[in-house]
């Protein structure tokens, strides 16, 4: 079962003068991730290396950032990889003590920093999310709105005006089964639910 975090975790290694300081965090895709690593990029404008690892999504991404190849971003994504997380981000900055660590130094440095961090981390399971789209007349808009509120970790992604209300939502695909049926017994009968071909993208007017 993949996991992700709850939260950041932090981690700071220092290795023969060389700092290397470690930020695991959770993210939901790549341009996420990339505007973390430009934020440390500017935080840290002294650093010699920022270099990530990244799997969100069924995309990954192993970066050396000056690093030998192989040294820093690889076993950082092997690290993730063995605690079977995903939509997860390993960052590690280093700042270069004058001292060099040789490559099985490095990837020693790179795994222990991520590793650290993890140590404190909370996990938990990374549920699938899948996205309903319903049809109901104005006067259940509210009804229907209110349903998705209340519902746990569900999202009211767009709203779409017509001749009716189409409401799109995203929420764990183990509740969406009983979300449908309380939500159409809610309604009595009104609400109709579209497959994704009825549908066109909603255009949010919330």
């Amino acid at each position: 079962m993949p996991y992700t975090l709850a939260a950041p975790v932090s981690s700071l290694l220092e290795i023969k003068k060389s700092r290397f300081i470690g930020l695991v965090t959770p993210v939901a895709d790549r341009p996420a991730a990339q505007a973390i690593v430009e934020r440390l990029r500017v935080e840290h404008p002294e650093a010699v290396h920022v270099c990530w690892a990244l799997l969100a999504g069924g995309h990954s991404a192993a970066v050396d950032d000056g690093e030998p190849g192989g040294t820093a971003g690889r076993p950082m994504l092997e690290v993730l990889r063995h605690q079977q997380l995903e939509r997860v981000l390993a960052v590690v900055v280093r700042y270069f003590g004058g001292v060099k660590l040789g490559a099985g130094g490095l990837v020693r440095a790179y795994t222990d920093t991520v590793a650290q961090a993890l140590l404190h981390a909370e996990k938990m399971p990374l549920r699938s999310m899948g996205t309903l789209h319903a049809r109901v007349p104005y006067a259940q808009e509210g009804l229907l709105r209110r349903l998705i509120q209340q519902e746990a970790d569900a999202e009211l992604l767009a709203v779409e005006h017509g001749d009716a209300v189409t409401i799109t939502l995203r929420l764990p695909t183990d509740q969406a089964g009983n979300f449908a049926l309380q939500a159409s017994e809610a309604s009595h009968g009104a609400l109709r639910w579209l497959k994704p071909d009825e549908t066109d993208p909603a255009t949010s007017q919330r």
